[in-house]
Parts: structure tokens; C-alpha cells; sequence
């Protein structure tokens, strides 16, 4: 299985999009400072999910909601 994913940063006030085959352990990268792009805005809350059978429907789903640039249809995707 492989998951797209939405994390939060409240210090920050921004989100990160991404795609992992295993959540826990990606959650727990982001929030060691070990992942470049989310080191500046610990601690990271996930709060959005989807489950894919391949990595390839995975990263896909993720480029999809990354061309959605915060719009209204991220802010709906949230609800």
C-alpha cells in the first residue's frame, strides 16, 4: 500500500503534500528535522489521507492536489 499525505505545520500556518509507503515512520522523518523541506516548521500534524495500491496512483494523486495550489479545491479536499 502506498499513501498520500497532508501535514500541517501550526508554526508555520503551511502545508506539505507528499506520498510514503509507510505513515508512521515518514511522519516521524518530518518532525526529527531528517526531511530538508519541512525542517523549519516542527512540529508537523498529519491530517489527510489516501490509500493507493501503487506507488505510481500514489505520487500521481499527490501532483494532482500539489497543481491545486491551496485553492478551493484543497480547501474542499480538507473538509
Amino acid at each position: 500500500m502506498f499513501y498520500i499525505y497532508i501535514l500541517f505545520s501550526g508554526s508555520k500556518n503551511k502545508y506539505y503534500i507528499g506520498h510514503t509507503e509507510d505513515l508512521d515512520i515518514r511522519l516521524k522523518r518530518h518532525n526529527s528535522g531528517l526531511v530538508r523541506s519541512t525542517k523549519g516548521g516542527k512540529p508537523w500534524i498529519m491530517i489527510y489521507t489516501e490509500v493507493f495500491q501503487s506507488k505510481r496512483d500514489a505520487y500521481n494523486r499527490e501532483l494532482q492536489i500539489k497543481s491545486y495550489k491551496g485553492g478551493e479545491a484543497f480547501k474542499n479536499l480538507l473538509k
